[in-house]
């Protein structure tokens, strides 16, 4: 290795080095112990854990540290691996360690036997995957990065059809790959724009080139289409629905934790650091797209009736909302604005972070209800607080960020955005001074929408009464489970409470990439959140939470006191209605309601109506994603119109395809001659 900057900065980049090869190690040992459960739950998950716990004490380390670059003998002749450990690279490894430590610990309790694939299988492709990422975020030439890329891509798809023998789970996989491949190719035609036929595929040389307005452009575009496919943003947001309910919880979690994260360090990578050049339109653009796969995705969520397609359609709707902080970034940095750049960016980079912590706790909670009651459909839960108090608490929690609800993490992040967006009335152009703070009151409405899904998705499962007379005996979350859980409860909890000290880590990340950053207004402000200063906003996450705990304490003993401890337990109002039952509950699809009638426009509606010689009537409303008609049925179709004309050259006879070979050859001929 080489181009080390001092004698210990081998530490972090061969460090995080030898944590992917420990992982790929342990996916053999998987293989090797291929039916053996208790040795792969037991013994390789958590010792996976302990090398996650590793790479966030790297990452931690690095993202201050000067950048590291390493070159490796494999690859191709001339093409070797060209390794880079900056600041961004550092930030995206605690967050994969952060998160899959959690995720880790809670796969060595999650996985059963009889799952469609063996469990040695399922921690080889899982591990895979680990590893496959990490490279990524390290590889410094086109060539290195589309292999993790790819690596990522197959690993990844083998997770999402661990089940497949269930047609569904099956078409969900081809799916996904079949978007991941597309968003592939952008990509490819990406850096071949960005490398300007110089031949020379190192992100160093394309970092050296300045491109053309016109070819800048180009390359942008191709990086938003090509990384927003695996992103999800809209419109190539299809797969994400249908793959996040398909794979194993664990996988899950760490698809919407960490995976969508790496798509939109993708954009970061080619719009902040390769492209020299920087359009006001590219953050228009990137702001238009974001904002419009949130408000798509949480719309989508308030009405969804499955546990994980729930969460999915949630995920969407925060990777538009990073997407549209890093948009307002790119406006502010095409313009010179490098402190209001810095705001945005910060608040982008906490949102991924809070985001990557409480989607991956609520997507393991989600697991364990499933396992423990067997049901997927909210429709057919309720009152699981009483028997998994361990599952809940947790889940609240998670909920609670995912709603962006103080003191948690989810709360900071989107306050930061909201301050951003705020703060734009220097912008050279007049409309996009009122365009901005306009989209501010979006992101407002996405919020609201965000925390009505969140009481949704927690008040049907864990209040209430049973809808299900088996729930009585669900089961409470094991050890490891738990120990997973916690963990990334301890995430949310910590970027809730230490924004300063978090904000301080990004600070190298938003001054290599914008030229400023917020820990200088911040280092003034003592346990102030300060955006800018202190006349326009401040927060105070652990004076707001102790003056929370206090209320809650007073009200407590002036309960005990005035009441002397005495309780009342009574029925609800129930309009005069003798009987109450579960039935008397408000549904999952009834609590959507409100939300279908007023978005009606954004779905594809199908209705169910009972009839009067229905023996049991039933009424059932089927909500679409239009999009899925509108663009994808007819572009399938138009291929398969397209693969019947061009299969009729093929008719099995040697002499015609000599004679394709004949004309070929002719026209060649013609051609050169010409």
């Amino acid at each position: 290795m080489n181009g080390f900057s001092n004698s210990a900065a081998w530490v972090h980049l061969d460090g995080a080095l030898l944590v992917a090869i420990a992982w790929l190690l342990i996916g053999v040992a998987g293989v090797i112990a291929l039916k053996r459960l208790r040795f792969v739950a037991i013994v390789l998950f958590p010792t996976s854990s302990f090398f996650s716990l590793l790479l966030l004490g790297l990452g931690l380390s690095a993202v201050l540290s000067t950048p590291e670059v390493a070159v490796l003998p494999i690859g191709l002749p001339q093409l070797p691996f060209h390794l880079r450990l900056d600041s961004l690279s550092a930030l995206f490894l605690i967050l994969i360690g952060g998160v899959s430590a959690g995720v880790s610990a809670f796969a060595a309790g999650y996985f059963r036997k009889g799952e469609g694939t063996p469990p040695g299988l399922i921690c080889l492709e899982y591990h895979v995957f680990l590893s496959s990422i990490v490279m990524l975020v390290l590889a410094d030439d086109a060539y290195a990065f589309m292999v993790a890329w790819e690596t990522m891509a197959f690993s990844s798809f083998f997770l999402v059809m661990a089940n497949h023998r269930i047609p569904e789970i099956r078409n969900a996989g081809y799916l996904y790959m079949l978007v991941a491949h597309i968003g592939a190719l952008g990509i490819l035609l990406c850096f071949g724009v960005l490398q300007a036929n110089t031949g020379d595929y190192t992100f160093a040389n394309m970092r050296a080139q300045h491109l053309s307005p016109f070819w800048a452009s180009t390359a942008f575009v191709l990086a938003l289409f090509g990384f927003g496919a695996k992103a999800g943003l809209l419109p190539l947001h299809a797969w994400l629905p249908e793959a996040h309910p398909a794979a194993p919880s664990p996988f899950s979690a760490l698809m919407s934790g960490v995976m969508l994260k790496i798509a939109l360090y993708g954009v970061l990578r080619v719009s902040f650091d390769l492209l020299q050049t920087r359009i006001w339109w590219w953050g228009v653009l990137l702001m238009a797209v974001g904002l419009a796969t949130a408000l798509f995705g949480v719309v989508f969520s308030t009405v969804q009736v499955e546990m994980k397609r729930l969460l999915a359609y949630s995920s969407i709707e925060n990777v538009g909302l990073m997407a549209a902080g890093f948009g307002l970034a790119l406006l502010f940095s095409a313009y010179g604005m490098k402190a209001l750049a810095a705001l945005a960016l910060t608040a982008a980079l906490y949102h991924m972070l809070s985001h990557a912590f409480f989607k991956s706790l609520l997507f393991c909670s989600t697991g364990t209800v499933m396992h423990a009651t067997g049901e997927r459909s909210l429709g057919k839960l309720g009152g699981l607080i009483r028997t998994m108090p361990w599952v809940a608490w947790p889940t609240l929690i998670g909920a609670l960020a995912c709603a962006g609800l103080p003191p948690l993490g989810g709360f900071v992040a989107e306050w930061l955005l909201l301050q951003s967006y705020l703060f734009t009335t220097g912008l050279p152009s007049s409309f996009l001074n009122m365009l901005v703070p306009v989209l501010a009151a979006l992101i407002a409405l996405i919020s609201a929408l965000s925390g009505y899904t969140m009481v949704k998705y927690f008040g049907v499962i864990f209040l209430g009464q049973p809808r299900e007379e088996k729930l009585a005996h669900a089961h409470d979350a094991g050890p490891w489970e738990r120990v997973g859980m916690l963990w990334l409860v301890a995430g949310c909890v910590l970027l809730g409470l230490l924004p300063n000290q978090v904000i301080g880590l990004m600070d190298p990340v938003t001054q290599r990439l914008v030229g400023s950053g917020l820990a200088q207004s911040l280092a003034g402000n003592g346990w102030l959140l300060v955006p800018m200063s202190v006349e326009r906003a401040s927060y105070a996450p652990v004076i707001f939470l102790l003056g929370v705990l206090t209320s809650f304490g007073l009200a407590y003993l002036l309960v005990r006191r005035l009441y002397h401890g005495r309780t009342r337990r009574a029925p609800p109002w129930d309009c005069g209605y003798p009987w109450q039952t579960a039935r008397m509950q408000d549904t999952a699809e009834g609590f959507g309601q409100p939300i279908r009638q007023i978005f009606e426009p954004m779905f594809r509606m199908t209705r169910e109506l009972p009839t009067p010689f229905d023996a049991q009537p039933r009424y059932k409303v089927t909500v679409e994603d239009p999009l899925w008609y509108w663009l994808y049925l007819p572009i399938a179709a138009l291929v398969e119109r397209i693969s019947k004309v061009i299969g009729l050259l093929q008719q099995g006879r040697i002499a015609v395809y000599l004679m394709y070979s004949f004309v070929t050859l002719i026209l060649v001929l013609l051609v050169v001659k010409q």
